[in-house]
């Protein structure tokens, strides 16, 4: 697995099921990979249909397979519901190094709610030659003659 930096661009989405009945909902996303979470913005009543087009930085390290999105709805006063949440593998993302804005699909409790659209960027980290070391399984051994 490589390992470097991965630029989300969460675009928007649109079918999402309204968790609000007498009002548009208010969605944001809570994006996860691995340990590092972040948050969008929230779409104040822009209800099934929102837009966000933000773009988010996470750092990668061996072993990521995927990123999470879990689409939430903003309640004041109340606990924030969850509309769906989408899964993104991301090991085409590493072969390709990037993709464009893709529709995901959005599910709750097994179902279809919905999509969401991500492009994707993935940029390797550069290889650290110093020159002056081999890695031995953890040891360090200088190269340098005395």
């Amino acid at each position: 697995m490589p390992a470097g930096t991965l630029e989300v661009l969460l675009v928007g989405a649109k079918g999402l099921e309204n968790t609000d009945f007498l009002k548009d909902m208010d969605p944001y996303v809570i994006l996860t990979c691995r340990s590092q979470e972040k948050k969008s913005s929230v779409a104040s009543g822009k209800g099934c249909e929102p837009e966000w087009n933000e773009s988010f930085l996470f750092t990668i390290s061996d072993g990521v397979e995927d990123l999470s999105l879990k689409i939430m709805d903003s309640d004041a006063g109340t606990a924030d519901d969850l509309v769906g949440e989408a899964t993104i593998p991301l090991e085409p993302l590493f072969a390709e190094g990037q993709l464009p804005a893709t529709a995901y699909n959005v599910v709750k409790d097994d179902k279809y709610c919905g999509e969401i659209r991500v492009a994707l960027t993935f940029k390797p980290e550069e290889q650290r030659s110093r020159g002056l070391e081999e890695n031995f399984g953890g040891w360090k051994q200088s190269s340098a003659e005395y």
